[in-house]
């Protein structure tokens, strides 16, 4: 039994291992790698949350590990290999309270012999040994002389998502740095077409996961299903998975039965799809992505829940078609962002971004805005956002629009959406995990004024 043990400590190690390989060498997605890898992996239950938990805790906290083992290595140039085996093995040390450290140790240096690295299985060992004697004396940088430093390390973020959180945010720049998104969970919503909340609700007594009310109309967070990609329910269109700022996003553009909808940036459709839903199969609703395997996405969508209205195609959003020109009822832009908003829940994200493609965003964001609000007709309504809370990219990025184009003004959220979170900033509404228990999402209803 011992030996069975050991042996499925070490699969899960090897498996989180992968993983993490994967993102930090490839540059592969944590969610999509990790998904792959526990697929048919013969793992039990708790053996697959030990996978998940050391996979997302080792890449969320990669900036502290690599500081913590700097302190402690002789020579920090180590073949990436074996950086990646000692960021586990730190990662078991440092943040986990239920894994002894010696079979940390022992389970990494087997995975140095099998990855091809026998010579380096002695120096594994003795770092990761060295880390354990010393892990009591490690002390961040001073906040005072050294603010940044001392926060890249203390969050695990690089030092320039930190000044313009700080910039942006002030003190509460802690707090959403410090948040830390625990929640297993799943946020479900019926196809409208098929099923209202009452009906809903039936069919999700009929299933073993637990089930609570959101404050958001129609969602569901549930908790307990392993793979719901799956479930015959999902699988015959009753209902979507769909993060609660997507669908407020839909909310807020407040489509009505008949109208002619554009969703430019649709991929991979579970905003079109709502909104379809929304219209009950009526009018029609355009949704653009410029990548093929991603408008398939989209198709697959509608084809799963059996909504006729919706139109994919492949199409370059920043492109104008002058054909096009005021003829939409509503518009919305969901544009490519940072992704910041989701950092809580997806750690990699802080590992691909850069400034620079930040600042590359913003200006993409800002040629969408120019392009597709064009197509607006006198009285109809725009809506723009993100899954960021860089204010660049929200806040900033809406108040510059609307200087350049006065023909459009900023409107309330329409009534359909919780009080809670209809209330505005300067410009439109910013949604903080931390605090709203939403992810981090940005969203702003505009209307081009009549003629």
């Amino acid at each position: 039994m011992k030996e069975q043990k050991t042996m499925e400590g070490l699969t899960a190690r090897r498996i989180a291992l992968k993983v993490i390989r994967k993102v930090t060498e490839d540059g592969a997605y944590a969610a999509l790698a990790l998904d792959g890898e526990l697929k048919g992996c013969g793992l039990g239950n708790a053996d697959r949350r030990l996978v998940s938990r050391l996979t997302y805790d080792t890449l969320d906290h990669l900036i502290y590990l690599d500081w913590a083992l700097g302190q402690v290595m002789a020579k920090p140039d180590t073949d990436i290999k074996l950086i990646n085996i000692l960021r586990l093995g730190a990662c078991q040390i440092l943040l986990e309270d239920r894994i002894p450290e010696s079979a940390a140790t022992n389970l990494c240096v087997q995975l140095c012999a099998e990855l091809g690295m026998p010579g380096l299985k002695g120096v594994c060992n003795g770092i990761l040994r060295n880390l354990i004697r010393k892990k009591e004396e490690l002390k961040l940088p001073d906040p005072e002389t050294e603010p940044a430093k001392a926060a890249s390390i203390r969050y695990s973020v690089p030092e320039w998502i930190w000044k313009r959180l700080k910039e942006d945010y002030g003190e509460e720049a802690d707090k959403i740095l410090s948040y830390r998104n625990n929640d297993e969970g799943w946020t479900l919503r019926p196809n409208l077409t098929r099923l209202d909340d009452t009906g809903f609700e039936q069919l999700l007594n009929r299933k073993v996961w637990k089930k609570d009310k959101s404050e958001i109309p129609h969602a569901w967070k549930i908790t307990g299903a392993m793979d719901i990609s799956r479930d015959a329910d999902y699988l015959a269109g009753n209902y979507s998975i769909q993060s609660g700022g997507s669908m407020l996003a839909c909310m807020a553009v407040g489509v009505k039965r008949g109208q002619q909808v554009l969703d430019c940036c649709a991929a991979p459709g579970g905003k079109t799809c709502y909104l379809a839903e929304m219209m009950g199969g009526t009018g029609r609703i355009q949704a653009w992505d410029v990548h093929e395997h991603r408008v398939s996405l989209i198709e697959a969508q509608a084809k799963r829940l059996g909504l006729e209205n919706i139109r994919p195609m492949v199409r370059d959003a920043c492109k104008p078609r002058e054909d096009l020109n005021r003829s939409m009822d509503a518009v919305l832009l969901d544009a490519p962002c940072s992704g910041t908003g989701f950092m809580a829940q997806k750690p990699d994200i802080k590992i691909r971004l850069t400034e620079e493609s930040v600042n590359e965003l913003t200006e993409l964001q800002e040629r969408l805005l120019n392009t597709v609000s064009a197509y607006v007709k006198p009285g109809g309504i725009f809506v723009y956002s993100t899954c960021s809370i860089l204010k660049d990219e929200n806040e900033r990025q809406a108040e510059r629009f609307l200087q350049r184009h006065p023909e459009f003004e900023e409107i309330e959220l329409p009534q359909v959406i919780p009080e809670k979170y209809r209330r505005t900033g300067k410009r439109g509404l910013q949604l903080l995990e931390h605090r709203d228990g939403i992810e981090g999402f940005y969203l702003i209803r505009m209307r081009r004024k009549d003629d």
